[in-house]
C-alpha cells in the first residue's frame, strides 16, 4: 500500500533528512523532478514558454530550481512572485504552480492561467495538505508531490484539483513510508486468502441477518455479494419472513420469528465464520433490542450496516458491544449514519473523524464517501479512492456489506477486509460498459469479474496475481483515472 503522510509527519521526514543531506540538495532534487515532468508535458523545450508562480517558502524555491533547469534546456521561463501575481498570467504553454505548499492555511485566489495547463509542486496552492479543503485553490492537471502522497491530494477539493498525481521520492520515500499511519489502497494490494486443496463450504460460511417483510432487496444484495466474493455458504435469515418467502438465491434461507429472533441466530453461529447484519431490518424497538443482543454474544467477526447501525444508536453503545464481543466488529456508516452515532457529521477532517470513532468505539470504521476512509482502533487508516458517483444508487452499500462479510469469513483481518472490499467494490463499478445505469444488482457479478485476477495455483489452491494498471514515469508513481496519456489527462481536467 502506498504511504500517505500528514503535514506534521512530512515535516519530521524533512527534519530527519537534513541530518544526512543539505536543504539545498533537497530543494534541488524537488525542483529537478518538477522540471523533468514539465518537459514531458511540454513535449520538448524548443519554442516553449513557461510561467512559474513562486512563493517565498520551500515550495517557491522548488519552483525557482525548476525554472533554472528549464532555462538550461532552452525553455523561455518567466518567474512571477506569488504575492505580486496579476489576475492573468499571459500567454504560455505551461504554468508551474509553486506558490504555496502543504502547510498553507486560509484562502488563496490564484491567477488565471488562461488555456495553459497547470503543473503543481507538491500540492495545488490553496489546498489544505491534511484535509483537502481548498474551494478557491489552483486547478492542476498534474501534481508532482515529494516523498509520499499527502491526505489533501486524496480528499475533498484536493482530490479534484490535483489532477494526475506523480510521487517523486527525492530520497525521502523510505523514511516517509516508515512514519506513515495512513495508506492508500490500490490494485496491487488485493491479495485474497486462498482456498486449500481440500476446502469445504463451511470454512468460509457467512450468516446474513437482513431484510424484513417488504424489504427483501437489501437481503438479496448482501447475500449475492457475499457468495460472489468467495463465501462458500451463505445462510440468510430475515425477521418475520418465512424461509419459503425469502428471495430466491443460492443462499440457504432460514426462518426467523418477527420478535425475539436474536436467540435463534445465535444458536446457528457455531458453524459460520462471519456475520453480516443490518440492511433492510427496519427501525422498530424490536430491531434495536435484537440487533444489540445478537452482536453482544456473536462469537464471529461481524459487519454492521444500515439499520444495524441505527439499532446500535450511539458511540457509547457501540463501544459497549465492541468490548463485550469476543470477535472484531466492522461498522460502515455514511455521513448521516455517522452523525446519528456520534451526534455530529464527520466534517472536513474525515480522517480525524473516522479515527476518533474507531478509537472511541473499538470497532473498525469504514466511513463511506468519494474517498472512503477506513480506520482501526489503533489509529491505522486506509484510504480508498476507487469509488465514483456510479455507486450513488440504492443498494450498493448492501453489496459492500456482503463483500466485507465474505472477506472476513475468508480469514482477512478486519481492517484489510473492509478496505480491500471497498476498493474491489469501487473498481467493479467501473467495469460496466456504460457510464449510466449501474444498479446494485449489477455489482455482485462485477465484483466477481474484477476479482478474477485470482487464478489456480500449482497445488490446486488459489494463488493471487497482483496487478496494477498504474503506469510509471521514471521513479514516479502515477495516480489518476485510467491509462490515458498525461497530456490528455491535463486537457480533460480543464
Amino acid at each position: 500500500m502506498q504511504p500517505v503522510v500528514t503535514v506534521e509527519e512530512m515535516r519530521a521526514v524533512d527534519a530527519a533528512a537534513l541530518e544526512h543531506v543539505s536543504h539545498h540538495e533537497l530543494v534541488t532534487r524537488a525542483g529537478s523532478a518538477l522540471a523533468r515532468t514539465a518537459l514531458g508535458l511540454l513535449g520538448g523545450a524548443y519554442g516553449r514558454r513557461v510561467v512559474v508562480v513562486a512563493g517565498k517558502g520551500d515550495n517557491g524555491n522548488d519552483g525557482r530550481v525548476c525554472a533554472d533547469r528549464l532555462r538550461q534546456r532552452g525553455v523561455r521561463v518567466t518567474v512571477v512572485d506569488a504575492a505580486d501575481a496579476r489576475d492573468h498570467l499571459g500567454e504560455c504553454d505551461l504554468v508551474v504552480d509553486a506558490a504555496y505548499g502543504t502547510g498553507f492555511r486560509g484562502r488563496y485566489a490564484p491567477p488565471d492561467p488562461g488555456p495553459a495547463p497547470v503543473l503543481a509542486a507538491d500540492i495545488p496552492s490553496g489546498v489544505d495538505g491534511d484535509i483537502g479543503l481548498g474551494p478557491d485553490a489552483v486547478w492542476a492537471g498534474v501534481t508532482v508531490t515529494f516523498g509520499a502522497l499527502k491526505p489533501g491530494l486524496l480528499l475533498g477539493d484536493g482530490r479534484l484539483r490535483a489532477g494526475v498525481v506523480l510521487v517523486e521520492p527525492i530520497g525521502l520515500g523510505a523514511d516517509a513510508a516508515g512514519r506513515a499511519t495512513i495508506h492508500l489502497v490500490d490494485d496491487a494490494d488485493v491479495a485474497l486468502p486462498g482456498r486449500p486443496a481440500q476446502a469445504h463450504k463451511w470454512q468460509t460460511a457467512v450468516q446474513v441477518v437482513a431484510g424484513s417483510p417488504g424489504m427483501s432487496g437489501a437481503a438479496t444484495f448482501v447475500t449475492r455479494a457475499a457468495l460472489r466474493s468467495g463465501a462458500g455458504y451463505v445462510r440468510l435469515a430475515s425477521p418475520g419472513v418465512g424461509a419459503a418467502d425469502l428471495a430466491s438465491t443460492e443462499a440457504v434461507g432460514s426462518s426467523l420469528p418477527a420478535t425475539g429472533w436474536a436467540e435463534h441466530v445465535l444458536r446457528g453461529l457455531d458453524r459460520v465464520k462471519a456475520l453480516a447484519v443490518g440492511p433492510g431490518l427496519g427501525r422498530g424497538e424490536e430491531t434495536v433490542g435484537q440487533v444489540r443482543a445478537l452482536l453482544a454474544r456473536a462469537p464471529v467477526p461481524a459487519v454492521v450496516d444500515a439499520d444495524g447501525l441505527n439499532a446500535i444508536g450511539s458511540v457509547t453503545e457501540l463501544r459497549r458491544l465492541s468490548l463485550a464481543r469476543p470477535a472484531p466488529t466492522v461498522v460502515t456508516p455514511h455521513d448521516g449514519e455517522f452523525a446519528r452515532l456520534t451526534g455530529s457529521p464527520p466534517g472536513a477532517d474525515r480522517i480525524g473523524a473516522a479515527r476518533e470513532l474507531a478509537h472511541g468505539s473499538g470497532a473498525v470504521v469504514l466511513l463511506k464517501g468519494t474517498t472512503t476512509v477506513v480506520a482501526a482502533p489503533d489509529g491505522q487508516v486506509r484510504l480508498v479512492t476507487a469509488g465514483s458517483s456510479r455507486l450513488a444508487t440504492a443498494g450498493t452499500g448492501d453489496v459492500l456489506c456482503g463483500v466485507i462479510a465474505a472477506f472476513l469469513a475468508r480469514g482477512m483481518a478486519p481492517l484489510d477486509a473492509a478496505s480491500v472490499a471497498a476498493h474491489a467494490h469501487g473498481r467493479a463499478a467501473t467495469m460496466l460498459g456504460r457510464a449510466e445505469g449501474l444498479v446494485a444488482g449489477d455489482l455482485p457479478d462485477l465484483v466477481s469479474d474484477w476479482l478474477c485476477g485470482v487464478v489456480m495455483g500449482p497445488d490446486g489452491g488459489d494463488q493471487t496475481v497482483r496487478t496494477s494498471d498504474h503506469p510509471y514515469m521514471g521513479p514516479s508513481k502515477r495516480y489518476g483515472p485510467g491509462p490515458r496519456t498525461l497530456a490528455a489527462q491535463v486537457g480533460a481536467t480543464r
